[in-house]
């Protein structure tokens, strides 16, 4: 094991609260000591199905935890997806029935597993205890905390100064997280910056249930592909654990420059002094670099490379991609041979609607064929011929096939 030294400097890298830090060097301390490992706890409501990088950063210090030889404990919250975390929230979370948690829950530990080892892992669903739980149970929860305390939040609190609805049940989610740490014993916590309210409840349910009260670990909120919002599915400027490492480089190098040392930071293992140096170069160096380890961390180095030089062919020299997929469309769908740009977009499936193609048209986002002609007219009809090609924004390129 190493040092506490050691360890210390890298729990800390990326960090953004550590609360209280002296409490945390004597629990490194007495586990290098004893040799007994900490229990570090962090829990992942199944909410939806995609786990994307914003998810990972305390997945990843997670994992450092376990290369320094520690217990993860991974809670997944069965029970707490049905009330909806309010954390950071303006209005209150729709939602979920029991049914959709649980068809959410069946591929989370598989996109998990990517970033930390499961078979490490301690895997706790809490549903286990909160099933069990009595009425009489959940009014003793509740009256560990007042209402005054609640609405210390500070998402509550804008939501009271606005006028916006506070529900009940919300107030039940930082007691039933807190006391996931009650019924697992943790020492230490993990969680996004605007958690630490709930993980400082559970400090408090741990002292009230004899326990020696957990440090609470946050870590910053990772910015999207657009710079400014944080991560989201919903707000389409994220980057999937699952998807292709083509698709990781690709829109890695779509990110603006003032993100460099973020993503590197939370994303990478890579020292301070590594990215003060990359960051001070070329940025579109620093991205490709960048990009692969990304690419890298879910693929291998050999992937990365492979996906890095398919970017580089594309969009520096500009060129198709290697394999380009091939979409077959009936000759019933044209007429003299010819065909509606938008119609043909949403048969090949480049666009979900007429109005999304005609958007992307005038955005001037299509092109055709080999001299890459640029479709301008969103009215315009189109001849189609075995083979052509059609280019739809920077990452969608298909062969069309006249069946």
């Amino acid at each position: 094991m190493k040092t506490v030294e050691e360890q210390w400097t890298l729990i800390c890298r990326g960090a953004e609260q550590i609360v209280p830090e002296a409490e945390l060097r004597q629990k490194l301390e007495r586990s290098v000591k004893t040799g007994k490992p900490l229990r570090i706890k962090y829990g992942i409501d199944p909410t939806g199905i995609d786990v994307h990088l914003g998810h990972t950063v305390p997945l990843r210090k997670l994992r450092v935890f376990q290369e320094l030889g520690h217990q993860a404990v991974l809670i997944i919250g069965n029970y707490t997806a049905l009330v909806g975390d309010p954390s950071g929230r303006d209005q209150t979370r729709a939602r979920l029935t029991a049914e959709q948690v649980e068809n959410n829950a069946r591929d989370y530990l598989k996109q998990v597993s990517k970033v930390i080892d499961i078979s490490r892992t301690e895997v706790r669903h809490n549903g286990d205890w909160f099933s069990r739980c009595s009425f009489l149970d959940v009014i003793n929860l509740m009256s560990k905390i007042t209402v005054q305390r609640m609405l210390e939040r500070d998402d509550f609190t804008e939501r009271r100064q606005a006028g916006t609805a506070i529900y009940l049940h919300e107030c039940l989610y930082p007691l039933m997280q807190g006391q996931d740490s009650v019924e697992i014993q943790a020492d230490v916590e993990l969680g996004g910056s605007e958690q630490l309210f709930s993980l400082m409840v559970g400090r408090d349910l741990q002292r009230d249930a004899g326990q020696e009260p957990q440090v609470c670990l946050t870590l910053p909120i990772l910015r999207g592909l657009d710079g400014k919002r944080r991560m989201g599915k919903s707000l389409g400027n994220y980057i999937g654990v699952a998807e292709p490492a083509y698709d990781m480089v690709a829109k890695t190098m779509s990110i603006p420059d003032e993100l460099l040392r973020e993503w590197f930071e939370l994303l990478t293992d890579r020292s301070v002094e590594e990215i003060s140096q990359l960051i001070a170069g070329n940025p579109m160096e620093a991205k490709k670099t960048l990009g692969r380890d990304i690419a890298s961390f879910y693929y291998g180095q050999a992937a990365a490379e492979a996906a890095a030089a398919e970017w580089s062919r594309r969009f520096s020299q500009r060129q198709d991609p290697t394999d380009i997929p091939t979409v077959a469309i009936p000759s019933t769908e044209l007429s003299d041979g010819k065909i509606w740009i938008c119609k043909l977009l949403v048969t090949l499936g480049l666009t979900k609607s007429n109005n999304e193609a005609r958007r992307l048209v005038q955005q001037g986002g299509v092109t055709i064929g080999p001299d890459r002609e640029k479709v301008a007219d969103p009215t315009a009809n189109i001849a189609v011929t075995d083979g052509l090609i059609v280019r739809a924004g920077k990452l969608q390129v298909v062969r069309v096939q006249v069946k």
